[in-house]
């Protein structure tokens, strides 16, 4: 009786709300990048059609932008990368996924990867778009701090500027941390969106020394791909793809979670 009792507690026990996280050498976002980049050399046309494609889009958003006259606009949409550069990078975790499984890297398998997970997908693009609305709230509060002199002085300009830099850090940081493992725990592990934003900020919050390089690693890809015309992210962006998947894997131990069955050819 105690017995059937005990597997029927079992059987309805809540879920784990959060998978464990590793403790991550300072140094470890170089090796991220180093086997990412083996993943591009191994599988350089499905990687660089992932890149290609985010190329592109950039040129289109910028004509549509610039078309319209709106500098604005322009950086408003480039910033939106922030939060749809997670969600496309999705096939570049299948990928790394594939090799990792000793397959030949498959398009049509990244697109079934992509599509059973969509819907967990969206609603982390949906957290994400909730702080975009707020960050953009915030951004245009911030012009009561810009000066009101005709030619305003080095001093009111830095004031502005720094208070500006200040409040998109905070807002950085939190998309960061929503992102850095969540997508590449969806992909990988039956689990819902809300496991894996807690997972990946609990993650980010136990290694911030290794996050920081990490991060700071990220915006200066990113800097590169938008320094050179945007060609540039044609590389980057896999890169960066690849990376993570090996950063969540080294990071997180998903293993209590049922993974997700590789798509058949």
């Amino acid at each position: 009786m105690t017995s059937n009792s005990s597997d029927s507690e079992d059987e309805t026990a809540a879920p784990p709300m959060l998978a464990p996280s590793r403790d991550i050498d300072i140094m470890a976002p170089f090796g991220w990048l180093k086997k990412g980049w083996a993943d591009m050399r191994r599988a350089p046309r499905q990687s660089l059609s992932y890149g290609i494609a985010v190329t592109a889009l950039s040129y289109l958003v910028s004509l549509l932008a610039l078309g319209l006259g709106s500098w604005v606009l322009f950086l408003a949409l480039l910033s939106g990368f922030i939060f749809i550069g997670p969600v496309m990078a999705i096939g570049l975790y299948a990928i790394s996924a594939q090799l990792q499984r000793g397959e030949q890297p498959s398009l049509s398998r990244c697109f079934r990867a992509e599509r059973k997970c969509l819907g967990n997908a969206l609603v982390f693009a949906l957290l994400l778009m909730v702080i975009f609305l707020i960050w953009a709230r915030a951004a245009s509060m911030l012009h009561i701090f810009f000066p009101i002199e005709a030619e305003p002085g080095w001093s009111e300009l830095t004031t502005f500027y720094g208070i500006g830099s200040a409040v998109g850090s905070i807002f950085a940081a939190i998309t960061f941390s929503f992102s850095a493992f969540s997508l590449p725990m969806i992909m990988d592990r039956e689990v819902d969106a809300v496991t894996a934003v807690v997972t990946s900020i609990n993650a980010v919050l136990r290694n911030k020394a290794a996050m920081i390089v990490w991060i700071l690693l990220i915006v200066l890809a990113t800097a590169l791909g938008f320094a050179t015309a945007f060609f540039g992210l044609a590389i980057t962006i896999p890169l960066i793809g690849h990376a993570t998947w090996h950063a969540y894997q080294e990071t997180i131990d998903a293993s209590i979670f049922p993974p997700n069955e590789p798509p058949t050819v």
